[in-house]
């Protein structure tokens, strides 16, 4: 399923993303579009769109990611409540790490 691949995406990037978001976004970009849940396109995009949102950029795009993977994955799941049960999950999972430590 969907979100347990994107649970395990988020957990390794959330564990070994030392240096902030800057430093997670070549490791997202290989996990996440290297799986195919995202374009090459869509990822810059994800990019530009975090910088201009307040908050982190990790988490900003993993956000975006949790809420539009879902939907390319399957189309099943391109119903928006799918799409915010996935921005949920990929944005606890990614802070969880540093919060336990």
């Amino acid at each position: 399923m969907i979100y347990l691949k994107l649970i395990w995406a988020y957990l390794k990037i959330g564990l070994f993303g030392f240096g902030g978001g800057y430093a997670m976004l070549s490791l997202i970009e290989r996990i996440i579009v290297g799986s195919g849940w995202i374009s090459e396109q869509m990822f810059t995009d994800i990019v530009a769109i975090s910088q201009m949102t307040p908050g982190p950029i990790g988490i900003n795009s993993a956000t975006y990611i949790g809420y539009v993977a879902p939907g390319v994955s399957n189309p099943i799941f391109a119903n928006p409540i799918y799409g915010i049960l996935g921005s949920l999950l990929c944005t606890l999972v990614v802070v969880v790490p540093s919060y336990i430590l």
